[in-house]
C-alpha cells in the first residue's frame, strides 16, 4: 500500500503491484477491469503493453524502480514524526479536500464506506465544535443508507459502490463492514439523537444475527456477490416481478420510491441486466439538507417484508462460513456498544455467545490466539489485529456488563500482544508475531 501511495498519491483495493525480478516496484494500480471500460485500461490490454516496455525500454523501468525504492527507504518508518493537535487538523483538512459535497464520501468512484473516516470526523466535531465535520459524516451516511450499496430489502451493506452516487454496488457483503458501519451509525445517533440512525444500526444487526451467525455463536466472514453465476442476481428486480408480488397500489408506491429513471445514466464498473434495477431511495444532493426520515406509516415496511419473503425463495449467494478472530472482535464490540446505547438485551446475549465461542475455540494449547476457525478446526497463528480487535471487544463487553473477568481477559491478551508483536527498536507493533509457532 505504501508503494501505491508513493506512486499514485492514493490507495485502495484490489491492489496490483508490478515488480522487477529483485522485487523493486515500477507500477501500481488499484481496480483494474478485465477489459478496458469506463476510461479504465483493462488487464488484457495492459499486460502486452508492459511486456513490450520490458523488452524495449527495460533500462527506463529499472531506473524508475530504483527511484521508487529509494523514495520508500527515505520515508519515515521509525515513528520519528511527532503526532499532535496539528496532525489532527491536517487529517481533517485532507478529508475536507476530498469530500464529495453532492453525494458524500471521499474521492472518486469506486467509493468505499471507510467507517474510520466517520469515527474521526465525529470525534473531531466533538473536540473542536466544527459543525462541518458532523455534517460531512451525516451527509455521507445518509446517502449510503439510501443508496444501492445498502440492501434495502434484507438490510446490510455491500462491499463498495462502483459509482459516485452509491447506486451500483459490488454486491459482496463483509462482516467487518457491518460491524464498523453499525458503529458509525451508533456514534451518529449519539451525536444527533435522530431515531433514523438507531434504526439503521439495528437493521444491520438484524442482518448479521439472521444471516451471518453460526449455531455456536461466532460470526461468518461474508456472503458472495454471485448467485447462479451472475453477480447481483439475488438482489436485483424487474418492475414486472414487483407487480406480480405486491398489490397494484403497493407496487406503484415501491417503484416510485425505489426505482429511478435517472439511474440509466449512472456509470460504474458494475452493469445491470436489461430491465433490472437495484432498489434504492433518491440521494440527498446537498450537504446542508436535512435528513429524510423513515416512513412512519409502516406501509413501506409491509411492502419490504413481502419482497423479502419472495426473495428468500431465490438461490442465495455462497456464504463464506469461516470464523475469523479479528472480524468477530469487531462485531462483538459493535454489538456490545449497541447494547449499551440502545439498552438492547438481545445484542448483549449475541455478543456474549460470540465471545464465549472465540475464547473457547480460538486459543492454542499455550493460550495464544489463532486466526481462523472452519469446519471444526482452528488454525493459523493470530496476527496483531486478532489480538487488538478482540481486546477492544472485551473492553466493550466490560463496559456493557461490568463483569471484571472481561478486563482480566483483555489484560491477558494484551500481555501476549506486547510480548510477541512489539517492535522494541523502533516502537509500534509488527503485524505478525515474533515466532509463528
Amino acid at each position: 500500500m505504501k508503494v501505491c501511495q508513493v506512486m499514485t498519491q492514493s490507495g485502495g483495493w484490489p491492489l496490483n503491484i508490478m515488480m522487477t525480478p529483485d522485487k523493486q516496484p515500477f507500477f501500481a494500480a488499484t481496480y483494474i477491469p478485465d477489459l478496458s471500460r469506463y476510461g479504465r485500461v483493462g488487464l488484457r490490454e495492459m499486460i502486452p503493453t508492459v511486456k513490450k516496455l520490458w523488452q524495449e525500454r527495460r533500462a527506463d523501468l529499472l531506473s524508475d524502480a530504483s527511484e521508487i525504492t529509494r523514495a520508500l527507504r527515505q520515508s519515515p518508518t521509525n515513528g520519528s514524526q511527532v503526532l499532535g493537535e496539528e496532525t489532527m487538523h491536517r487529517a481533517y483538512q485532507s478529508l475536507l479536500t476530498g469530500f464529495d459535497r453532492t453525494y458524500g464520501g471521499f474521492g472518486r468512484a469506486p467509493k468505499f464506506p471507510s467507517p474510520q473516516n466517520f469515527f474521526f470526523l465525529l470525534r473531531y466535531w466533538k473536540r473542536t465544535g466544527a459543525e462541518q465535520a458532523l455534517r460531512i459524516a451525516e451527509h455521507t451516511l445518509q446517502n449510503m443508507r439510501r443508496g444501492g450499496i445498502y440492501d434495502q430489502i434484507g438490510f446490510g451493506f455491500h462491499r463498495y459502490a462502483t459509482d459516485e452516487r452509491w447506486t451500483l454496488p459490488h454486491f459482496e457483503k463483509m462482516l467487518y463492514d457491518q460491524a464498523l458501519i453499525a458503529l458509525a451509525f451508533i456514534d451518529l445517533y449519539q451525536a444527533t439523537g435522530k431515531k433514523e440512525y438507531e434504526i439503521s444500526a439495528r437493521e444491520i444487526f438484524t442482518y448479521v444475527l439472521r444471516d451471518l451467525t453460526d449455531d455456536e455463536g461466532g460470526f461468518y466472514c461474508a456472503e458472495d456477490a454471485d448467485s447462479e453465476g451472475v453477480e447481483g442476481k439475488f438482489y436485483t428486480w424487474s418492475p414486472e416481478e414487483v407487480r406480480g408480488i405486491l398489490t397494484e397500489d403497493e407496487a406503484a408506491l415501491f417503484l416510485s420510491d425505489y426505482r429511478h429513471e435517472a439511474d440509466r445514466c449512472v456509470q460504474g464498473v458494475q452493469e445491470l441486466p436489461e430491465g433490472q434495477f437495484i432498489p434504492h431511495l433518491k440521494g440527498i444532493s446537498d450537504v446542508d439538507e436535512k435528513a429524510i426520515t423513515t416512513d412512519g406509516s409502516g406501509k413501506m415496511e409491509g411492502i419490504r417484508k413481502k419482497l423479502f419473503a419472495h426473495r428468500e425463495k431465490r438461490i442465495h449467494p455462497h456464504k463464506d462460513d469461516k470464523i475469523l478472530t479479528d472480524w468477530n472482535g469487531l462485531m462483538i464490540a459493535s454489538l456490545a456498544r449497541g447494547a449499551q446505547v440502545f439498552d438492547e438485551p438481545e445484542y448483549v446475549m449475541a455478543a456474549l455467545r460470540a465471545m464465549g465461542f472465540i475464547t473457547k475455540a480460538m486459543p492454542d494449547n499455550k493460550g495464544r490466539l489463532l486466526h481462523r476457525y472452519c469446519k471444526g478446526q482452528a488454525a493459523i497463528a493470530g496476527n496483531v489485529d486478532d489480538y487488538s480487535f478482540l481486546i477492544w471487544a472485551l473492553l466493550e463487553l466490560y463496559e456493557t456488563t461490568f463483569e471484571a473477568r472481561y478486563l482480566v481477559q483483555a489484560l491477558e491478551y494484551q500481555s501476549h500482544l506486547f510480548a510477541r508483536f512489539r517492535d522494541e527498536r523502533n516502537g509500534g507493533f509488527f503485524f505478525t508475531p515474533d515466532m509463528p509457532g
